[in-house]
């Protein structure tokens, strides 16, 4: 029995340091938050759930809204800080980005490794394909952790990858029972 998880990356959010959580869409990003759920009308969708992060609870709402469902929340889904509460260079955080993908227990200080998490993410993903077998996820979420969840189920899915997403982006994923067996983008 096939499974579909829509992995909608959200759209444009103006980086504010310190706002991670609670930072929302540009105007740019809300019109195509727009263009998301028109798309998102020509599919079925059984549940709807969310990184807790403003953003991408703000890309998926319309769905919502549309199908007249609720957004479950889960933390687990939450962006991968990548650092601690500090400022450094762009380059250098992509740097380490990269770093992370060639060794899974790296990061800088106060941030997460990749196995941290996986291993915070991945249960709630499994969890969702056991009591929704069968059936269309949506799953608002972040383009780091999005790529780091699709690599624990195929590794070709990396920091090349995670470097070629967009933002907003769409991402088919197909499972038959937990194997994942098809990876299609729908936004191009």
């Amino acid at each position: 029995m096939k499974t579909t998880l829509f992995m909608i990356r959200h759209a444009e959010s103006p980086f504010v340091f310190g706002q991670e959580r609670t930072r929302k869409l540009s105007e740019q990003g809300e019109f195509d938050a727009n263009k998301i759920t028109e798309r998102f009308k020509q599919e079925k969708i059984d549940v709807i759930v969310s990184s807790p992060y403003t953003r991408a609870i703000q890309t998926i709402e319309g769905i919502a809204d549309e199908y007249r469902m609720e957004i479950t929340i889960f933390e687990g889904l939450k962006e991968r800080p990548v650092k601690g509460a500090y400022k450094l260079p762009a380059e250098e955080i992509e740097q380490a980005i990269k770093k992370s993908y060639d060794d899974r227990d790296y990061c800088l200080p106060g941030g997460e490794t990749m196995r941290q998490a996986q291993e915070r993410a991945i249960p709630i993903i499994k969890q969702l394909l056991t009591d929704y077998q069968g059936k269309n996820i949506v799953v608002g979420t972040h383009g780091n952790i999005m790529t780091i969840i699709m690599n624990y189920f195929d590794e070709q899915y990396g920091y090349d990858f995670w470097k070629s997403t967009t933002k907003h982006d769409i991402y088919k994923l197909s499972f038959v029972e937990n194997e994942l067996s098809h990876v299609e983008r729908l936004w191009k």
